[in-house]
């Protein structure tokens, strides 16, 4: 029999290798994913990348443990890893295969939620604070008052972006209360803080960047990044660091146990720990990314902005939260689903 073109793409269609050949599927956050990055990997591999976007962690959990997904790498974030991980949904990383792992900055290796980078390799990190206009409101943005005890000038311009975990550790921290607190008293005080204060909100959405650039928003609960992306548009957009205590984030990059394009997923986790490439991921979406020798690279307005280089005073009031006990985020769930009713 003579094998013409169109018989041997059949074949191999029939067989699935068609489809698993040259293609990455990456599910990330949106917004969050440098299209630069994107076409200098698929011309130096020939690899093209499809993104699938999501707006929680609890979207990509939900989504990747129903399964059926066709996703290859998914981006969770700090206290996210250890339940992927456990849930057995992520893959154990063979590190003879990313020859650019030890580009990972040595505070990003042995990290609590995973000890010497087995399943993860970082994207990009930051923190959760307040983006506030400063034309509309010039008192104290470092504090999570700005969306708790609202001030007048903000009040109806608020909006908080409905991210559970960083909203509500927040409130924690604003109450006093420490990260996975089981202390009743603390998450009645943010609970019925957080309910009084939401008449004086003007919504729960996400697309901070644009609508504060455009004065859609007077402030925000939001991420360091994002706000830096709405001053370069706005400069009367500010961020604060809430003395209170915020939460620090790191998401990063895991391969899903159920991947298809396994070795495309390598070609591209090696390709991101890339001093260059981690550059290009920071340029787009304005956060830190964990990769030693990247810092050459960044456009100069990183290097100093108030956004990525926290300032001293506020430093030790970030902490990156811990996965926390069910009975906790029981709690969490509770609080939230009485706050969106």
């Amino acid at each position: 029999m003579k094998l013409t073109l169109a018989t041997l793409a059949a074949m191999l269609a029939t067989t699935g290798l068609a489809q698993a050949q040259g293609v990455l599927n990456l599910y990330n956050w949106g917004n969050y994913t440098s299209p630069e990055l994107l076409a200098k990997f698929e011309a130096e591999t020939g690899i093209r990348v499809t993104v699938t976007d999501y707006d929680s962690n609890d979207t990509a959990l939900a989504r990747i443990e129903a399964g059926g997904h066709g996703f290859d790498l998914v981006v969770p974030s700090t206290n996210y890893v250890p339940i992927f991980r456990d849930k057995g949904l992520i893959a154990e990383l063979d590190l003879d295969r990313l020859p650019n792992h030890g580009n990972i900055a040595d505070q990003w290796v042995d990290v609590d939620w995973d000890p010497g980078r087995r399943f993860t390799v970082p994207w990009q990190w930051g923190s959760v604070g307040v983006a506030v206009n400063t034309s509309v409101y010039s008192g104290d943005i470092h504090t999570s008052a700005i969306f708790i005890d609202v001030p007048d000038e903000l009040k109806g311009r608020v909006n908080v972006v409905p991210e559970m975990t960083d909203v509500l550790n927040l409130a924690i921290f604003y109450y006093g209360g420490e990260p996975c607190t089981e202390d009743l008293e603390v998450l009645r005080k943010v609970r019925d803080g957080l309910v009084a204060a939401k008449p004086h909100w003007i919504s729960m959405d996400y697309g901070a960047t644009e609508r504060l650039a455009n004065n859609d928003w007077a402030a925000s609960v939001n991420w360091n990044g994002s706000t830096m992306r709405a001053r370069l548009a706005n400069p009367d957009v500010q961020y604060g660091y809430p003395r209170e205590g915020y939460p620090l984030f790191m998401d990063s990059v895991a391969l899903l146990s159920d991947a298809r394009n396994v070795d495309e997923a390598y070609q591209f986790l090696d390709f991101i720990m890339e001093p260059e490439n981690a550059a290009m991921i920071s340029d787009f979406a304005r956060y830190a990314n964990g990769i030693e020798g990247s810092e050459p690279f960044l456009p100069e307005d990183m290097r100093d902005a108030p956004e990525v280089a926290t300032p001293e005073e506020f430093r030790a009031a970030g902490r990156f939260v811990p996965t926390c006990s069910p009975r906790f985020m029981e709690y969490l769930s509770a609080i939230w689903t009485e706050l969106q009713s």
